[in-house]
């Protein structure tokens, strides 16, 4: 799915921010340069991770939870020649903020690895809206939703986002609980 998302965005440059364009008008395209391969296949995801070679791995599973990002993590976790470099936001809980905020050892697949590689953070490349972002967004409507449910993000900062939206656009908004069922009719 990575790889499929890679060659969408490539093919749609001109929905990249300013800055991003003017990186590739210099000829600094982001998504294909020397060296890059799309790894497809599981065969060749496995290699990585016996490979001694020099390597930038970009894995896409956000929070750390599943798939190929944990096999990585497992050869390469251990390593302090290694940099594990978070792009986007890590929930509360998952094993990329367990990582991130510095816990050694760490459990993957049932066994513990000491954290020796270089932990890093860069929020450049979230894909999630930031609250500005979301703001300008619901105000965007004019008049405010006749209701509106805050479904996503850790609980304090839910609370927090709807509090604005009902002080500042007067809207009705709901952050529901784990399990709660609204009637919507």
């Amino acid at each position: 799915m990575a790889v499929a998302a890679t060659k969408a965005f490539a093919l749609h440059q001109d929905a990249y921010a300013e800055p991003m364009q003017k990186l590739i008008e210099a000829g600094d395209a982001p998504l294909t340069f020397e060296g890059l391969k799309l790894v497809t296949s599981v065969e060749d995801s496995i290699a990585l991770n016996h490979s001694t070679d020099p390597a930038v791995i970009i894995a896409a599973s956000g929070m750390c939870t599943a798939g190929r990002v944990k096999h990585h993590l497992k050869f390469n976790v251990s390593n302090a020649r290694n940099t594990v470099l978070f792009v986007g936001y890590q929930a509360q809980g998952s094993l990329g903020r367990v990582i991130q905020n510095g816990t050694s050892p760490v459990r993957i697949f049932g066994r513990w690895y000491p954290v020796n590689a270089e932990i890093e953070t860069g929020e450049e490349f979230s894909a999630h809206a930031g609250r500005d972002e979301l703001i300008e967004w619901f105000e965007s409507f004019g008049t405010p939703p006749t209701r509106t449910f805050v479904v996503h993000g850790e609980e304090d900062a839910a609370l927090s986002f709807a509090q604005t939206l009902e002080q500042r656009f007067g809207a009705t908004v709901t952050v529901p609980q784990r399990g709660e069922a609204v009637d919507l009719s």
